[in-house]
């Protein structure tokens, strides 16, 4: 079982989300009663939808994480699962959007993921696709 596949199994217990195919056509989504939440693009990419503010908020640990990908003006950040703590940096990640979306200013304009806008490197450097 690939750790996307492990994530998206941990996450559907959630009661606050609901399964469904991804809005961008690739990959399975979770979502809340108010927004899509995470699109499971491959065995080890995911994006993950926060609010603006909560980018803003969290910024500098985002950033600083080598699993986490951060595209200017996008409110996705992907997720790029090596290992098991990054499985655990994105039940936590969920948490904060769920949260975010719950509190924050509805009617945000939805977005566009992140899909095709990220290229991802593995730890070692190589591209990994």
């Amino acid at each position: 079982m690939t750790l996307a596949q492990r994530a998206l199994e941990r996450l559907q217990d959630w009661p606050d989300l609901t399964a469904g195919p991804a809005s961008c056509g690739t990959g399975r989504a979770l979502r809340s009663a108010r927004a899509e939440i995470v699109h499971f693009h491959s065995d080890r990419d995911v994006d993950l939808h926060l609010t603006r503010r909560a980018i803003q908020r969290f910024h500098y640990d985002l950033g600083g994480s080598s699993a986490i990908h951060l595209v200017p003006g996008s409110r996705w950040v992907t997720v790029h699962l090596d290992c098991d703590a990054d499985v655990d940096l994105l039940m936590s990640l969920v948490s904060i959007a769920l949260k975010a979306h719950q509190t924050g200013p509805a009617g945000e304009p939805p977005t566009g993921c992140n899909f095709h806008r990220v290229t991802v490197l593995s730890r070692d450097g190589a591209l990994d696709g």
